[in-house]
């Protein structure tokens, strides 16, 4: 039952926060497909995972029995810096649309970091303390997940090296600024500095680099690295389980309200944000408890679930990393350089990947110059400047509104609001100049991507 009129802001007590991170993969059927040891042909051991991952992630990546995972006091406890986080009735904006339909957002923007990212930079950094290593290495796209790591890593006494997408760096050099405060050192990638960046830097001259290019470096750094290990920020399982927070907070805080979404939605790069979001709305979808439909949004510019292929692919462009069974453009794929840095990756969480194979998800691609058009309404009316990451969800919470004053329909709408655009105002001028433009991939280009996919045993018939 309803509890009343619902507050333009929704805060929980500490009391009421999640204990429990929320594995969605309980509820799967036979979770997703393993990943596979490209030299060996057969799944991937735990034994070999640790030598990549922290041992504790690596349990938890392999974990699709337990549907909830204590999350450790020292985690929660650096969790009440910046969690609970509010979450929205967007009254402004459905009075601006003039639509019957419920809007609320899940706003993670308020630490430091910008975005949600924290939520599992706080867990791996702690994981990696407890095991006793000494240096981490990661890559990052827009900044925000290197930003939450060179915070986490800093509090937890690690060193860090981070790998930025060049295009990135180069449109935002004051968020490197402040993981460089924060004590990380920040590479542009490709770089001069690991194999595979020089590899990259002579196939692709003048490239703009991508998510998967940095990963290749970064993975190529850790295991050169004494005392060190790779930290992913998305895609992988334990990334979405600690994101899971995100989803818990919004439940809890609906439930006393009596308010159960009709549809969720949310940006999709590498899926730990939309994973997050869904993932107790998920669980109880697969055990018939709820009818709520599952929307993921990606750029048009690389559309990874809308027109990509479900096989195995390798995780980075230089082909070092286990394969993994997942929607891809081909890990040779290198998108335009857009503005959405979070989101230019060539494959997609496992998890999301088998969902959406499924049938339980849908993706929508939509083109820049539309996100932006939402993301400058939404904080004309919101207040919160939001990042291009976030707007993508922006743009389609707006179009299911407009449906249902179109139709008539009251739905409860609920996305979530990853990040601030703070960082991000290079983009804001391009598009306040009237110069942005949508660059969309044709099937000459995806052609190239998907020859990079790796002709193997685990890919006959899926090809």
């Amino acid at each position: 039952m309803a509890n009343g009129k619902i507050p333009y802001k929704i805060y929980l007590s500490e009391e009421e926060a999640p204990k429990f991170w929320y594995n969605v993969k309980a509820h799967m059927r036979g979770a997703h497909a393993p990943f596979i040891d490209p030299v060996t042909g057969r799944a991937c051991t735990s034994a070999a995972l640790k030598k990549v991952f922290c041992d504790e992630c690596v349990e938890q990546e392999l974990n699709d029995v337990d549907e909830l995972i204590e999350i450790p006091d020292g985690i929660r406890s650096f969790y009440r810096m910046f969690r609970p986080s509010p979450l929205v009735r967007a009254y402004f904006l459905e009075q601006m649309l003039g639509t019957p339909a419920e809007i609320y957002y899940k706003f993670e923007g308020n630490n430091t970091s910008g975005s949600h990212k924290l939520n599992s930079a706080a867990a791996q950094a702690y994981y990696a303390h407890e095991q006793g290593l000494k240096a981490l290495t990661t890559e990052t796209g827009a900044g925000q997940w290197g930003t939450a790591l060179s915070m986490a890593a800093a509090f937890y006494g690690l060193q860090l090296d981070i790998f930025m997408v060049k295009v990135s760096a180069e449109q935002k050099p004051h968020r490197r600024e402040v993981m460089r405060t924060y004590g990380a050192r920040v590479i542009p990638s490709p770089s001069d500095t690991t194999a595979a960046g020089r590899k990259l830097l002579a196939e692709f001259p003048g490239t703009g680099g991508s998510l998967g290019c940095a990963i290749a470096e970064a993975v190529e750094k850790a295991a050169k690295t004494e005392s060190c290990r790779y930290v992913l920020g998305s895609v992988l399982d334990h990334v979405l389980l600690h994101q899971s927070v995100i989803g818990q907070e919004c439940k809890i805080a609906l439930d006393k309200y009596g308010v159960v979404p009709d549809v969720i939605i949310g940006c999709c790069g590498g899926g730990s944000n939309f994973g997050g979001l869904i993932a107790p709305y998920m669980g109880e979808r697969l055990q018939g408890d709820n009818n709520v439909e599952f929307v993921g949004v990606e750029p048009a510019s690389c559309p990874t679930l809308t027109r990509g292929k479900f096989a195995y692919d390798f995780c980075d462009s230089a082909k070092t990393t286990p394969m993994a069974k997942m929607y891809t453009l081909g890990c040779g794929f290198m998108p335009s350089a857009n503005h959405a840095g979070g989101l230019r990756y060539h494959g997609m969480s496992p998890v999301i990947s088998q969902l959406y194979h499924d049938g339980y998800i849908r993706a929508v691609a939509v083109e820049q110059t539309s996100v932006f058009r939402a993301a400058v309404d939404f904080a004309k009316c919101e207040g919160i400047l939001p990042a291009p990451e976030s707007s993508h969800a922006i743009k389609v919470a707006i179009d299911e509104a407009l449906e249902c004053k179109r139709t008539g329909k009251k739905k409860k709408i609920l996305f979530g609001l990853t990040g601030t655009g703070y960082f991000d105002l290079s983009a804001y001028k391009q598009f306040n100049d009237g110069v942005m433009s949508d660059v969309i991939p044709n099937d000459d280009d995806l052609k190239k991507g998907f020859e990079s996919i790796p002709r193997c045993k685990a890919n006959e018939g899926l090809l």
